[in-house]
């Protein structure tokens, strides 16, 4: 990928800003009390001994036997004497075995010890000893930071809820439209690539990446559809078919589905000459989410008319119009943001705008809402976790904040703050560890929230050890 040089963009009389070029914060975001405002401890080396724990004839014996030891050291002593210190120390010191207790002040008293032939039934309350290499494996935690690990600039990006202007490729590149611009940011080498710039056509209103990470597909306002090849920084071709802009895409293999301000969405099959292939019309005014699912059997569209369809691939790919499976009008307000599990071929995630405020769980089978929950704001963007099962949303007003949900009991794990404008776009990386997420206050963050790699595998290798035993000892039962 190529490198540009970089023109400072101004909009609105603002000072000189460079797309996409890393922002350094001084002090980290979130932090819950001030660095002032937190009292210092006071270092202090005075120890209080617990005296009703301490026998001072005890401390008083062993003290005075360290002190005649010192000053007849190399002096012979008579076997009866000798054996008396000796008894004194077993019914004094209560010492077996030639054992010595080393402890003269005791900071708190010592369990008894259990009668003779006492047998602990109770495990929980005691610890047990185990032999080397049959310990369980202890239970992995995962930490979840509060902050953003690398923010980035973004001037001019769009402040619409409509638009889908963040995209994620297989190959660690990410794409962001600012205004007319569209760039490449490579994740790996932080390198940037200015692709395009669509002066009369623009703004950029989507854009998605093809599975294989290389080629690029643009919505624009001016209703066309560009396909770009990132590598050689060159447009390929232009899809038509719409009259208004194009707010939202999505690939399911060589087919690019778009979606439009015309309420239609067109199936185009970028390998052959006359590329429109189906034609979807359901909804009353803009689709504004598309996703197809993992498996590419079924897609789902959000539109701002409030209403959910879920299309069958088989129909969707012939010519005319094409019946939906279901149409699901639950939301109370428009639907962009759309999920589809990764571990649940059939489980859809849907989120609404300000007056919905919800995320709903669907059955795409039966179109069964299985579950609703009220965010208290207006939901932008959805993404699965791909090593756990969680979900993550982001959220306009008024907390403009990024939320982790346990699935299925949405049991709220964090909640992440550091936008100061609705967060619009979530992107994933290729490894699932790490979400962009871009906001109306033109910055990019980038959020550890899915974990990391290392603890991963090590979490891998433990369930590993654990199932290898399990079978290793039914392959021992005949």
């Amino acid at each position: 990928m190529a490198n540009v040089v970089h023109t400072p963009t101004k909009s609105d009389g603002r000072s000189d800003r460079y797309p996409l070029k890393e922002q350094l914060s001084p002090e980290p975001l979130g932090r819950k009390t001030p660095r002032s405002k937190t009292p210092k401890r006071q270092k202090s080396d005075r120890f209080i001994t617990d005296r009703s724990a301490m026998d001072f004839n005890i401390a008083n014996y062993m003290l005075g036997g360290v002190k005649e030891n010192s000053m007849n050291n190399g002096a012979v002593h008579s076997p009866s004497k000798e054996e008396y210190k000796k008894q004194l120390a077993e019914n004094l010191l209560r010492v077996d075995n030639n054992q010595r207790q080393s402890r003269i002040l005791a900071f708190k008293s010592k369990p008894p010890p259990p009668p003779e032939g006492f047998e602990n039934d109770r495990k929980f309350l005691y610890s047990q000893n185990v032999a080397p290499g049959q310990a369980k494996p202890r239970a992995l935690f995962r930490h979840i930071p509060q902050t953003a690990e690398r923010t980035l600039d973004a001037p001019d990006l769009l402040d619409d809820y409509y638009l889908n202007l963040l995209d994620w490729s297989a190959n660690n590149v990410l794409a962001v439209a600012l205004a007319n611009t569209v760039y490449l940011w490579d994740a790996t080498s932080s390198s940037i690539a200015e692709l395009l710039t669509a002066d009369e056509d623009g703004p950029v209103t989507s854009v998605q990446w093809a599975p294989d990470g290389r080629y690029l597909a643009v919505g624009l306002n001016n209703a066309d559809v560009q396909l770009w090849d990132s590598q050689e920084l060159r447009q390929l071709r232009s899809l038509k078919g719409h009259s208004a802009r194009v707010g939202s895409l999505a690939w399911n293999g060589p087919v690019l589905t778009t979606g439009s301000r015309d309420t239609l969405i067109i199936n185009h099959d970028v390998r052959i000459r006359d590329h429109v292939i189906g034609t979807m019309e359901a909804h009353e005014q803009e689709v504004c989410g598309l996703k197809w699912s993992p498996s590419g059997q079924q897609l789902a569209s959000g539109g701002n008319d409030n209403l959910l369809h879920i299309w069958d691939a088989a129909a969707a790919s012939t010519q005319g119009p094409s019946p939906y499976l279901h149409r699901l009008d639950d939301h109370k307000a428009a639907v962009k943001a759309l999920a589809w599990c990764p571990f649940q071929s059939n489980l859809l995630a849907s989120g609404g705008g300000t007056a919905d405020r919800c995320i709903k769980f669907w059955n795409t089978h039966t179109g069964a809402c299985l579950n609703s929950i009220d965010t208290e704001s207006q939901v932008c963007a959805l993404q699965w976790s791909k090593h756990e099962r969680e979900l993550l949303s982001s959220h306009g007003f008024s907390q403009n904040q990024l939320c982790l949900w346990k699935y299925p009991s949405m049991v709220k794990m964090a909640e992440l703050t550091g936008h100061t404008s609705r967060v619009l776009h979530l992107a994933q990386s290729p490894d699932g560890y790490t979400i962009a997420s871009a906001a109306g206050d033109e910055t990019l963050r980038f959020w550890k929230v899915f974990g990391n790699p290392e603890t991963s595998k090590a979490s891998s290798k433990a369930k590993g050890k654990e199932v290898g035993s399990v079978l290793n000892s039914l392959t021992r039962i005949r």
